[in-house]
């Protein structure tokens, strides 16, 4: 029997019977239990659906790397973002999707190599979760850059 499970689509090792989402929901668990951690969903979960891309459309996933460099490099705040988008995320506007599909959905070709995931998050428990969570949203954003997916 295996020991560990490979994610099909981030690349995380986790231990055998254990998948990527299962530290979504623990994150997103604990921000309801203390919702000071909320400060950080934001890049929580793009960060999470960036890894995950299957969960974008092509196009989503487009957007999901400039939201999230937004946030994570820019400071931008949620509200700035809504107001700033709202013309382009409308979904009366917008002639593209966000959510993926089993017939559109985001990838990366070639796999990309996340230099932390999910896991780590969690791995570091609630008491470093906000600070965790913005090293995650930056690692990916400089992976994303390096891998030529962001403007540098």
């Amino acid at each position: 029997m295996e020991d560990r499970y490979i994610c099909p689509e981030c690349g995380a090792v986790l231990p055998a019977g254990k998948t990527c989402i299962e530290d979504f929901h623990q994150m997103l668990a604990w921000e309801t239990e203390d919702q000071r951690l909320g400060v950080v969903h934001h890049l929580m979960v793009p960060s999470y659906y960036i890894q995950h891309p299957s969960l974008y459309s092509p196009e989503g996933l487009r957007w999901a790397h400039r939201l999230l460099a937004n946030f994570a490099e820019q400071d931008l705040s949620p509200e700035e973002a809504r107001r700033r988008q709202r013309d382009q995320v409308d979904s009366s506007q917008r002639d593209w999707k966000i959510k993926g599909t089993p017939e559109s959905h985001g990838s990366y070709d070639p796999p990309i190599a996340w230099t932390m995931h999910a896991s780590d998050v969690t791995a570091r428990g609630m008491a470093h979760y906000i600070t965790q969570v913005r090293t995650w949203a930056k690692s990916i954003c400089d992976t994303l850059r390096a891998a030529g997916y962001l403007d540098a």
